[in-house]
């Protein structure tokens, strides 16, 4: 059909085109704009760390990972270490239990096809 390569690299070029048009008139379907607000909070009583997470949309509060992370020196100075881990229940709600350990910490829910990030303050835990 298309014998010499002026007229191959023609039609690959409208093949192209006429693709690339067709994906930006469909677009993705879930974009930063459509994913829902988070919060999560972190309290202690003791040495035993909980909290809930909540949001507009259900499925952002119901089994969501929250990590727990203790803080090292500055927030965010890259040092800060992974704790615990927990999902929350249907309601939203976490804890990690009883840790044993003091310190600085904060939680953290990560973004999700649907849902916002968010961090917690940092809460200081007494022995």
């Amino acid at each position: 059909m298309f014998t010499s390569p002026v007229s191959r690299r023609i039609a690959a070029s409208a093949i192209a085109l006429s693709t690339g048009g067709a994906v930006l008139l469909i677009g993705p379907s879930a974009s930063a704009g459509d994913r829902a607000s988070s919060t999560v909070t972190i309290s202690a009583e003791g040495t035993d760390l909980f909290g809930h997470v909540s949001s507009p949309r259900s499925s952002c509060k119901r089994e969501r990972p929250v990590h727990v992370y203790k803080q090292i020196g500055t927030r965010g100075g890259g040092d800060d270490q992974h704790f615990a881990m927990d999902t929350t229940d249907d309601d939203g709600d976490w804890s990690t239990g009883n840790t044993g350990t003091a310190g600085k910490f904060y939680a953290k829910v990560k973004r999700t096809a649907l849902c916002k990030k968010d961090l917690s303050p940092t809460i200081t835990v007494h022995r």
